[in-house]
């Protein structure tokens, strides 16, 4: 015990002090090996960053490119709702209907399709009704013919002379191929004259 004592004088450290040389030695290495290793940890920790970054603006612009993709799905159902209902009520001229009342057809928060005009909101089925019988000029013409047309001269529109276009076929005999031939010319003549 002696020795360990003169060893302690001659390196200058006090009997109860080596535990603290020791202790002193092991934080020293515990933070070098911290530094060594922060490095590490920075870049670890700015690649996570960057990754949740890119993750978080990917499901951003998803999310967006979503709702875009549902407006237009919408859109599209409204304008075939509003251009089927134009149709079941008889107007000729659909796509010029369509423009003129798809501004005020609304959907509702209930997800139901309204009309707003003067009187509020109405379904869409009275809104288009009422618009339509405000414009009769978009229905077709009542009376067949106009300032041209021949008076007494009426169009057969019935199937004609009785043809039928799945009869025609090879081999038919000359009879049959004749009463194809004048209902053909027949027919073409009243395209000729816009009938």
């Amino acid at each position: 015990m002696e020795e360990t004592k003169l060893e302690r004088q001659e390196t200058g450290v006090p009997e109860g002090g080596m535990r603290a040389v020791i202790r002193e030695a092991i934080q020293e290495f515990i933070s070098s090996e911290q530094r060594k290793a922060e490095p590490a940890y920075k870049t670890e920790l700015l690649e996570e960053r960057k990754r949740r970054e890119l993750l978080e603006r990917r499901v951003n612009e998803l999310s967006d490119e979503n709702r875009r993709n549902r407006q237009v799905a919408e859109e599209a159902e409204r304008a075939s709702a509003i251009r089927a209902e134009l149709q079941r009520l008889g107007v000729a001229k659909v796509d010029l209907a369509f423009r003129a009342v798809k501004d005020d057809v609304v959907r509702t928060d209930d997800g139901r399709l309204v009309g707003r005009g003067t009187q509020g909101e109405t379904p869409l089925k009275e809104f288009l009704t009422q618009f339509v019988n405000e414009n009769p000029e978009l229905l077709p013409a009542r009376i067949p013919g106009g300032s041209g047309a021949a008076p007494g001269a009426r169009v057969e529109r019935s199937g004609g002379g009785g043809i039928d276009i799945d009869k025609i076929r090879p081999g038919m005999s000359k009879e049959e191929l004749d009463a194809v031939r004048r209902e053909i010319a027949r027919i073409a003549s009243q395209s000729m004259r816009g009938f």
